[in-house]
């Protein structure tokens, strides 16, 4: 790290379980954030300001007005505009030494599968069935840790999974997806502020082995209530994704 660095990220290097070396670490990471609304906003601006060395980002979304309630890294201007180029915009205001790769698309088997293998760590920050199963399936076949978050309405909830243990197709079956978006029932968006935050964080955590991370579990987030649920999450031996590893 040079001078400009040190005193950047000063307040991460007094952490005793981070300190310099786990700061590096960040320094020479790569994360692969999905989806750039609600919680890609608050996430990705978090890695940034953290220090995360390469930010890819893959949206295939324009910027609405109706987004700007709770995807805090666009605004008024920004309307019309790709999100990533959007998003990308306020990462580099933040922390101009922070590599991002624009991904405008939504990102096929294929192309999903390659940026999967060059990341260290997803964030699937996305909001349908359909993505999250080919997300959660590509981090499985490339033993790629992957951070996942969800919330409509005033519901949420945030988990981790990790290589070689519970996916999230042990946690959600075909039967059990069903859609229910924040399009057609609403969402509180300082929620979605508080989930995409602590996706960042559980990164982090990944990244730099910090602490110990939701793996293994699932968090519930009652924000009408203010309350939070842990439950744990078993491995589910006849998984169509995950058993067979």
């Amino acid at each position: 790290m040079n001078d400009k660095q040190k005193l950047r990220y000063s307040r991460h290097l007094l952490l005793p379980e981070l300190g310099v070396q786990g700061q590096e670490i960040l320094l020479d990471s790569r994360a692969l954030i999905i989806g750039a609304g609600g919680l890609g906003s608050p996430a990705a601006l978090y890695l940034a300001a953290a220090g995360v060395g390469q930010l890819d980002l893959a949206d295939g979304d324009a910027v609405e007005l109706s987004n700007l309630q709770r995807q805090i890294a666009h605004g008024t201007q920004d309307v019309g505009a790709p999100k990533v180029a959007s998003l990308q915009h306020a990462i580099e205001a933040i922390n101009p030494d922070v590599d991002v790769t624009s991904l405008a698309t939504y990102l096929d088997s294929e192309a999903l599968s390659e940026a999967v293998a060059k990341a260290d760590v997803v964030l699937d920050c996305t909001d349908n069935f359909p993505t999250r199963f080919a997300i959660n399936r590509a981090c499985v076949d490339r033993a790629v840790p992957l951070i996942s978050a969800a919330a409509v309405r005033g519901q949420g909830q945030i988990a981790v999974f990790a290589p070689r243990g519970p996916c999230y197709r042990c946690l959600y079956s075909d039967e059990s997806a069903t859609e229910d978006t924040c399009a057609e029932r609403g969402v509180l968006g300082p929620m979605l502020g508080v989930l995409g935050s602590w996706q960042a964080l559980e990164a982090i955590k990944v990244l730099a082995d910090m602490g110990q991370s939701l793996a293994g579990r699932v968090v519930l987030f009652d924000a009408l209530a203010g309350e939070w649920r842990h439950m744990n999450l078993p491995k589910d031996p006849k998984c169509p994704v995950c058993a067979k590893y």
